[in-house]
């Protein structure tokens, strides 16, 4: 019985702590973006340029990406991922 409950303590750290990981490198990750358009040789203006332009690409391609995925489906499919 105590066995059971050491196991599931080991199995509970190992998640938790792939969990703080990754939390760690996405809050790393942001910040050092910021970090880079706040210390990009650009003006500001320049820079929102490149990101709404950078914004619509994605933008594009995501919605690509739905309508490949979602071509041959049923009319039900392509509504839930319209909305």
């Amino acid at each position: 019985m105590a066995d059971k409950k050491k196991a599931a303590k080991k199995s509970e750290k190992k998640s938790s702590g792939a969990g703080k990981f990754f939390l760690g490198a996405a809050l790393g990750a942001i910040g050092g973006a910021i970090a880079g358009i706040l210390t990009a040789p650009k003006s500001g203006k320049e820079t929102r340029k490149d990101i709404a332009e950078g914004s619509k690409k994605v933008a594009k391609k995501a919605k690509a990406t739905v309508k490949k995925a979602t071509s041959g489906k049923k009319p039900a499919a392509k509504k839930t991922a319209k909305k």
